[in-house]
C-alpha cells in the first residue's frame, strides 16, 4: 500500500512541476522544473511497477538538483532549502523498508532482501552535508568596522541640552544622535524595562488599513510629549511614565484618509514670554483633519491666541478640498518664530486633490508669512484673496531639517499625483518632483534644488528627513553637508549651502517602454554611495517549496522587468526597489563627531499594473485607492493595481534577506558593514527565531556610547547594536509592532532612558497596540 500511495504522490508532484516547468520554459525560464517533473513521473511509474530502477533514477534527480541549486545560488541555505527540501525528504522516504522491500528480491534460499539503499543514500548524504555547511555560511553578510576618530567641535544643530530630545531628529539637524554615553557597548545588555504606559488609543474596527503608530516622543525638561494615531496629544513624566495631561482634538474618522497616523508633535519655547505665563511653552499638534493646534505645554489647554481660537486650518487656499485627502502626518518645524508646515496628499486617489504647498506661519499668531508651491515656485508672498495654490503639486509629507545659521530649511519632496502617470506634468513639476529643495527661512524663496529621480513614474518620493552634519574632506577642509536617503537606495551627500554633490553621482541610461501617452527619462541619477540592489533575476525568485518558487518564477517572466526604473505597464511591471523603498520616513542616523551613518536598508519588490479607465469597476468600499490594491486615479486615463510582489503563500517572491542594518563611513563614502536584521518570529504561524533578515519601516538612533537602537522590523523587537561593527548587543520583546523611531534622554534621577513606542503598522500587518515603553540600566 505504501508504494502505491507514494507512486500516486510522486505522479501528482511530477504533473505539477512538469506542467508548470513547461510553462516556465515557454516563457524563457529554467528547464530544471520540467526536468524534475518528468523525473518524478518516471520514478512514480517505476515504483508502481516495483522496479528498483526507481531508486537509481531518483538518485540522478537528487544529484542534478544539488548541482543546479549550487550553480544558481551557491551555498546560501535560505535559497538551497526550498530547492532541495521536498526532493530530499522524498528521497529519505524512498530509503525506508516500506519502499525498498517491494523493490528487492528473494534469494534462492527463500530470504527476502530489500533493494540496495546506497545508490540513493550517497547523493542524499552529500546533499545533507552541503545543507549543513551552507547553514554555517552567510554569503550576504558584509563585515567591517566604522572609524572611531572624533572630529572636534562637531555641531549638532540647535541649542538642545545633552539629556533632552527637542525635535523629531533630536535637533534641527535631524541627526538622531544623542551625546549620552551612560548606556554603552559594554553595559547595554543589562537594559531593563522600567515603566510602560498605554495611551488608550487603539486601532478601531472602522479604521483604515494604514493605521499606524509612528511617533517619536520629545523630551523637554522633565516631560515627554507625544501624539497617537488618532491625534491625541499626551504629556508624560519622563522618569515615571505617569500621565500629566491628555488632549483630544476630536479629528473624527474618515474612510477617505489614506493614512491614520502621527509621527510627532512640535515643541516651541517663547523666549519673550514671562516664565510660567500661559502658552509660554507650546506643543503644536498636526491632525488628520488638516488642522494644526497650539497647546500649552504645561497643561494641554488650547492656546486661543494662535490662529482661529488655537486652530490653524491647513486646507485654506486649496482649489479642491475633498475631505480626507489632505492632512499633516509629520511634525512641522519651529524656527525663527515661524512654524513651517507641509502636508500629506493621498496617493493616486484623484487628479483634483490639494496642493503640496509648503507654508510658514507666525508661530505665535498663525498669520501666514510665506508660501512655496512647487507648481508656482516664484510666488512666495502670501497669495492674494481669490487665488489658489497649484492643484496636485509635489508635496512634502515627511520631516524638514533646518540650518538657522545658513538661513535655510531643507524639504524632501514627493511626486505629483498620480504617481505612475507622467503625461501633462508642468516644467515646474518635472523640476521639483522627488528632490530636496532648500528654501530661505525668512522668505520661502528657493535657494537650490537637487533632484534624485527624473520624470518619476514609481512613487520614489524623497521620504526621509535630510540629515545635516559638517563633513571633513580628505584635504582637511570642513564643509556643511546634507545626507539624503532615498527609496531607491542611493545615499546623496550634498553641500547644504549649494546642493552640489560631496560624494559624486552620475547619470546612467534608464529603461524605456512607457505607455504611448507617456515617456520615460533617458537617464537617471545613481550615487556612488548606494544600497540599491542588483537587478532581479529568475534565480532570485523564492518560495518555501519548489511549488511556490516555480509560481514566482512564472510570475517573474510574465511581468515587464528591465531592472531599476522599469516603467509601469498594462501587462504589469516589477518595481524594484519597491514603493516602501530601501529607505523610508525612518531616515538614517548620523554621528556628527565620528562622521558615520547607521541605517536599515530594506528590499521588497512591488508590482505596478496600469488599468484603463473603462476597465475600473464602480467605486466601492475598498476601491477608492490605497498603497496596495487598486488605486483609482479618478480623473486620469488609468488606475493602477500595486502591491508587494508576493507568492501564492503571501511571502515575498524574491529571496531573503529582505532587511539589514548597515554602517557607512561618510568621510570616505564607503559601506563598512551590512548584516541581516530581524527574524521570522512574527511572520509565520510558529514563533520561529530564524534570522532571515526581514523588512521593516521605522528609524534608528545612535548614541555617543557607541550604541544604535532600532525597532522597525516586522518582528516585534527593539534591538541595540554596536555602531562600530553592526553586531547586535541586546533585544527586548515588544507587545506590538515597533514601527517608530526610539528616543533617549536623561531624567531627574540622572539615569539615561531609552523609550520606544509600540503600536504596529497597518500596511505591513504588525501587531497593533498603544504602548510607550521605557528602558534603563538597573
Amino acid at each position: 500500500m505504501a508504494i502505491i500511495i507514494t507512486s500516486v504522490l510522486l505522479a501528482i508532484i511530477g504533473l505539477f512541476l512538469g506542467g508548470g516547468g513547461l510553462w516556465l520554459v515557454m516563457l524563457g525560464g529554467s528547464f530544471f522544473y520540467l526536468f524534475a517533473g518528468l523525473m518524478f513521473i518516471v520514478t512514480a511509474i517505476l515504483l508502481f511497477m516495483r522496479n528498483v530502477a526507481a531508486l537509481w533514477l531518483y538518485a540522478i534527480l537528487v544529484l542534478v538538483a544539488l548541482v543546479w541549486a549550487i550553480w544558481e545560488v551557491g551555498f546560501d541555505w535560505w535559497q538551497l532549502g526550498p530547492r532541495g527540501g521536498i526532493i530530499i525528504l522524498i528521497g529519505l522516504w524512498l530509503l525506508t523498508p516500506w519502499i525498498r522491500r517491494p523493490l528487492g528480491f528473494r534469494s534462492p534460499a527463500g530470504v527476502d532482501y530489500a533493494a540496495n539503499p546506497w545508490p540513493l543514500a550517497i547523493p542524499l548524504i552529500v546533499s545533507i552535508f552541503v545543507a549543513i555547511y551552507s547553514m554555517t555560511t552567510d554569503p550576504h553578510d558584509r563585515s567591517g568596522d566604522l572609524p572611531t576618530t572624533v572630529a572636534a567641535n562637531a555641531p549638532m544643530g540647535g541649542d538642545v541640552p545633552n539629556g533632552e530630545w527637542h525635535q523629531y531628529g533630536r535637533t534641527p539637524f535631524g541627526q538622531r544622535y544623542s551625546p549620552l554615553d551612560q548606556i554603552n557597548v559594554q553595559n547595554v545588555a543589562n537594559l531593563k524595562e522600567v515603566w510602560r504606559y498605554q495611551t488608550g488609543d487603539v486601532k478601531r474596527p472602522d479604521d483604515i488599513g494604514e493605521t499606524t503608530y509612528q511617533v517619536t516622543p520629545l523630551k523637554v525638561g522633565d516631560t515627554l510629549y507625544l501624539c497617537t494615531p488618532h491625534n491625541l496629544a499626551i504629556a508624560l513624566d519622563a522618569q515615571t511614565g505617569k500621565e500629566k495631561w491628555k488632549y483630544d482634538p476630536n479629528s473624527g474618522m474618515n474612510p477617505d484618509r489614506q493614512h491614520q497616523t502621527c509621527r510627532g508633535v512640535t515643541y516651541y519655547h517663547d523666549q519673550t514670554a514671562t516664565a510660567g505665563a500661559p502658552c509660554a511653552d507650546r506643543v503644536y499638534l498636526p491632525t488628520s483633519d488638516a488642522r494644526l493646534i497650539a497647546l500649552d505645554a504645561a497643561n494641554g489647554k488650547v492656546c486661543t491666541s494662535f490662529a482661529n481660537q488655537g486652530m490653524l486650518h491647513l486646507e485654506a487656499g486649496m482649489k479642491y478640498n475633498p475631505a480626507g485627502y489632505y492632512y499633516s502626518t509629520s511634525p512641522p518645524v519651529a524656527v525663527a518664530d515661524k512654524i513651517i508646515v507641509g502636508g500629506a496628499v493621498n496617493d493616486n486617489y484623484s487628479t483634483q486633490e490639494q496642493s503640496g504647498v509648503i507654508r510658514a506661519f507666525d508661530i505665535k499668531t498663525g498669520a501666514l508669512i510665506w508660501n512655496w508651491d512647487s507648481g508656482n515656485p516664484d510666488q512666495t508672498n502670501p497669495l492674494p484673496p481669490g487665488q489658489t495654490y497649484t492643484t496636485n503639486s509635489p508635496n512634502s509629507w515627511s520631516v524638514f531639517s533646518v540650518d538657522q545659521a545658513l538661513g535655510m530649511v531643507y524639504i524632501p519632496l514627493g511626486n505629483q499625483v498620480p504617481d505612475q502617470l507622467g503625461m501633462g506634468r508642468s516644467a515646474n513639476v518635472e523640476r521639483f518632483s522627488s528632490s530636496v529643495v532648500a528654501l530661505d527661512i525668512n522668505t520661502g524663496q528657493l535657494k537650490w534644488v537637487q533632484q534624485f529621480v527624473h520624470h518619476d513614474l514609481w512613487d520614489m518620493d524623497v521620504p526621509a528627513q535630510p540629515v545635516l552634519f559638517d563633513m571633513t574632506k580628505s584635504d582637511g577642509t570642513v564643509v556643511p553637508a546634507l545626507v539624503a536617503s532615498t527609496k531607491q537606495g542611493d545615499i546623496y551627500v550634498l553641500d547644504r549651502r549649494t546642493g552640489a554633490p560631496l560624494i559624486p553621482f552620475k547619470e546612467i541610461p534608464a529603461p524605456g517602454g512607457a505607455i504611448p501617452e507617456d515617456h520615460t527619462a533617458p537617464t537617471q541619477p545613481v550615487s556612488d554611495l548606494t544600497f540599491s540592489p542588483p537587478p532581479l533575476q529568475e534565480k532570485d525568485m523564492w518560495g518555501v517549496t519548489l511549488f511556490d518558487q516555480l509560481a514566482c518564477r512564472i510570475a517573474f517572466h510574465r511581468y515587464k522587468y528591465e531592472g531599476r526604473y522599469t516603467p509601469p505597464s498594462l501587462k504589469g511591471s516589477i518595481i524594484y526597489p519597491g514603493n516602501f523603498g530601501t529607505f523610508n520616513w525612518g531616515s538614517v542616523a548620523v554621528d556628527p563627531e565620528r562622521q558615520i551613518m547607521f541605517g536599515m536598508p530594506t528590499y521588497l519588490a512591488f508590482t505596478s499594473r496600469l488599468v484603463p479607465r473603462a476597465e475600473i469597476p464602480p467605486r466601492g468600499q475598498d476601491q477608492k485607492g490605497s498603497e496596495q490594491g487598486l488605486n483609482r486615479n479618478d480623473g486620469a486615463p488609468y488606475g493602477v493595481y500595486m502591491g508587494p510582489f508576493l507568492g501564492p503563500l503571501g511571502i515575498p517572491c524574491q529571496a531573503p534577506p529582505w532587511g539589514y542594518v548597515a554602517g557607512v563611513d561618510l568621510r570616505s563614502g564607503k559601506i563598512a558593514y551590512k548584516h541581516k536584521n530581524g527574524t521570522v518570529h512574527d511572520m509565520t504561524p510558529l514563533p520561529l527565531p530564524f534570522k532571515v533578515g526581514v523588512p521593516g519601516i521605522g528609524g534608528p538612533i545612535i548614541t555617543k556610547g557607541g550604541v544604535a537602537f532600532l525597532g522597525a522590523a516586522v518582528d516585534n523587537y527593539l534591538r541595540a547594536y554596536d555602531v562600530t561593527t553592526g553586531r547586535q548587543l541586546w533585544q527586548a520583546r515588544l507587545p506590538a509592532g515597533g514601527q517608530a523611531t526610539p528616543t533617549t534622554y536623561t531624567a531627574g534621577d540622572n539615569k539615561q532612558y531609552v523609550v520606544m513606542v509600540a503600536g504596529g503598522h497597518g500596511s505591513i500587518g504588525t501587531t497593533p497596540g498603544d504602548y510607550v515603553i521605557a528602558y534603563r540600566l538597573p
